[in-house]
C-alpha cells in the first residue's frame, strides 16, 4: 500500500510560467478572513472605519520581512555563507514569532500616530490572529513541512485521522507526527475561547494577553515534537520564546491589575 501513496500536489494551478501554490492560497485566505473579522469587530467597537485596512498595509509586509529576518538570524551558519539566498523567501524560511514581533511593533507605532489605544486594537485583533494561524498551518500540511518525529501508521490511525492526512504524513518512506494539525486544532480552540471571553468584558489588553498565553502554551508543547526547530545552541528557540512570552504576559496582567485599577474595558467605546 505504501508504494501507492502519493503526496498532494502543492501547486494549485499554473498561469503560464507562474505556479500558484496551495501554501500561498491558504495563507492568503487565512489573512483575508482574519482581516474581515477584525474589521467587523472594529466597527462594532467604534474604531474609525478604515483602521484595520490601513494598519494591514504596513503590518503585513513588515511581518513578512521580520519573519524572514528572524529565521535568517537563527540559520546564520547557512545564510552567512550564502547571502544571496537571504531574500529568496519563496524557497521557504519564515518564523511566526518574527512576524508577531514585527506586527506588534508596527501596531504600537500605528496606534500612537492615530491616537488609538494599542491595547484596544490588539484585543480586537487577537481572535483574528489565532484563527489566521490555525488556517495557515494547513499550508504547512500541503508542503509536508513543520511535522514531528517518526511514528507508525497505526499510531496515526489511532488518532482517528482521515486517510488524506495520514497519507500526507507519509514522507520519503516514513510516517511523521502531524504537528501542523496539533497546533491548528489548539489555535482553533483558542479562537473560540477568545470569542467567548469577549463577553466577559475584560480590562483592555487582557484579551490579547490571553491570546499570547494560550498560543505560547500550545506552541511550547508542539514544538517539542517538531524536527525542524530553530536552535540557539541546545535551546529550541520557539520553546524559549514561548516561556518568555508566558512570563511577560502574566507579569503585565498582574502589574496592570495592581497599578491601573481604573483601566478601560473591552466593551468601552472610547479609543
Amino acid at each position: 500500500m505504501n508504494e501507492t501513496i502519493q503526496p498532494l500536489n502543492p501547486i494549485a494551478f499554473s498561469l503560464g510560467p507562474i505556479q500558484v501554490h496551495w501554501y500561498g492560497i491558504i495563507i492568503g485566505s487565512g489573512l483575508a478572513l482574519a482581516l474581515y473579522l477584525a474589521i467587523r469587530e472594529a466597527n462594532r467597537r467604534g474604531l474609525p472605519k478604515d483602521t484595520f485596512a490601513d494598519l494591514m498595509l504596513w503590518a503585513i509586509p513588515i511581518a513578512i520581512i521580520s519573519a524572514r529576518i528572524y529565521y535568517v538570524i537563527f540559520e546564520w551558519d547557512y545564510y552567512g555563507s550564502h547571502p544571496a539566498d537571504i531574500p529568496k523567501i519563496w524557497n521557504g524560511g519564515i518564523a511566526i514569532h518574527g512576524a508577531l514581533i514585527g506586527s506588534v511593533i508596527t501596531t504600537i507605532v500605528f496606534a500612537r500616530k492615530r491616537g488609538i489605544s494599542f491595547w484596544k486594537i490588539a484585543d480586537i485583533a487577537a481572535p483574528s490572529i489565532i484563527l489566521g494561524q490555525a488556517i495557515g498551518r494547513w499550508g504547512n500540511f500541503m508542503n509536508q513541512e513543520a511535522h514531528g518525529g517518526e511514528v507508525t501508521r497505526s499510531f496515526l490511525e489511532g488518532l482517528h485521522l482521515p486517510d488524506f492526512i495520514i497519507n500526507q504524513m507519509y514522507i520519503n518512506g516514513t510516517y511523521y507526527h502531524p504537528t501542523f494539525l496539533y497546533e491548528s486544532v489548539w489555535d482553533f480552540i483558542g479562537f473560540l475561547l477568545l470569542i467567548l471571553l469577549r463577553r466577559v468584558n475584560f480590562r483592555r489588553g487582557e484579551l490579547f494577553l490571553s491570546y499570547v498565553i494560550w498560543y505560547s502554551v500550545g506552541r511550547f508543547f508542539v514544538e517539542g515534537l517538531r524536527t525542524d526547530s530553530l536552535m540557539l545552541g541546545s535551546l529550541r528557540m520557539a520553546q524559549t520564546i514561548s516561556i518568555v512570552l508566558i512570563v511577560v504576559a502574566l507579569g503585565i496582567l498582574v502589574y496592570r491589575r495592581t497599578k491601573n485599577p481604573a483601566e478601560a474595558h473591552y466593551l468601552d467605546q472610547t479609543n
